[in-house]
């Protein structure tokens, strides 16, 4: 593949999944006032099912060919990128404010699955194994926490749902106006939107890892940094768009949702189809990845009072900056 080629391949993803995210996000909001579910709800089912699709491409190819190296470091590098870049470039653009549920409920959660697949990751450390890796049994344990999280998202969906009925809602001058569209054209919406975010990150992805390949750069690394980053461009626009028109709980509920099905569905997917070894993942990188739920939380909880502002918003890019520049140093050390 040329690298002309592979420039037109990013352009052409990108500006599919800023399209796509558009489109996305409005039928999505459609169908959640339609409905009288939250739009934080709709971030954690159906954008962030939708968002996180490539990273289920990906890493199903990836496992079928054999380069878990890849598999492993799509989901590792995008939950990194999810929190740290999107967060981070979404506070600096428009301040987020966090509903409690999401601190107190969806955030933790994250910490447990996370923490979740660093015990069951690290095979050698910990139950005196010749090699890391994810089999078919450490897959169904993800999968588990997968359904465990669906019965949780459905119950509140179904409890804000009962509170809601019979109450007489008064307009918030100061809410967002959104567009309701009729239902054919709201699911139309979604579903084309999803498809241009899918179409779009692959062939960033693709792009991307072309020109990684020539230069000669491992697996892990690619999967950690440039396939990360292209499959989670759908995130990043759709939380970007999502919060500039106000909503705000659907871009946190999409990074967050996402994170989750990353690990739990999709690792637990592809490890129960294929085991992942994982010997190319270091206990840095689970570091990094646990480190940017603590900060979330953190940030979101004691500085600022359940608002992600542009300082933290800044503090979360620098993070991602300085690890992201450690991976390219130590790769090429490593080829020199």
């Amino acid at each position: 593949m040329s690298t002309l080629l592979s420039i037109g391949m990013l352009l052409g993803g990108l500006a599919l999944v800023f399209y796509g995210a558009n489109f996305l996000t409005d039928g999505a909001s459609s169908i959640a006032r339609r409905m009288q579910v939250s739009a934080l709800v709709i971030g954690l089912t159906v954008v962030a099912i939708g968002t996180s699709t490539p990273e289920l491409a990906v890493n199903l190819s990836s496992a079928i060919q054999g380069k878990e190296g890849i598999a492993l470091g799509n989901v590792l590098g995008s939950n990194i990128f999810n929190i740290l870049n999107i967060l981070g470039i979404t506070a600096i653009i428009t301040p987020l404010r966090v509903g409690k549920s999401t601190l107190y409920a969806e955030i933790p959660i994250v910490f447990v699955i996370s923490i979740a697949l660093i015990l069951l990751a690290n095979d050698t450390l910990l139950h005196n194994s010749t090699i890391n890796s994810l089999d078919h049994g450490d897959g169904l344990v993800l999968l588990l926490f997968f359904f465990l999280f669906m019965c949780y998202t459905f119950y509140i969906a179904r409890k804000k749902g009962t509170k809601g009925k019979g109450a007489t809602q008064q307009p918030d001058s100061n809410a967002p106006q959104i567009k309701i569209y009729g239902w054919w054209l709201s699911i139309g919406m979604v579903i084309g939107g999803l498809v241009m975010l899918i179409v779009g990150g692959n062939l960033f992805t693709e792009g991307a890892s072309a020109i990684a390949r020539a230069l000669g750069v491992s697996e892990s690394v690619i999967g950690l940094t440039l396939v990360a980053v292209g499959t989670s461009v759908p995130e990043l626009a759709t939380s970007i768009v999502a919060a500039r028109k106000g909503e705000v709980d659907m871009a946190i509920g999409n990074i967050v949702g996402s994170n989750i099905f990353n690990i739990a569905l999709i690792l637990g997917t592809t490890a129960t189809i294929r085991p992942i070894e994982t010997g190319g993942i270091t206990l840095l990188d689970y570091g990094v990845m646990l480190l940017a739920v603590v900060l979330l939380f953190l940030f979101t909880l004691f500085y600022g009072k359940r608002e992600i502002k542009r300082l933290e918003g800044v503090a979360l890019l620098s993070v991602y900056i300085i690890y992201t520049v450690w991976l390219i140093l130590q790769e090429t050390s490593y080829l020199a």
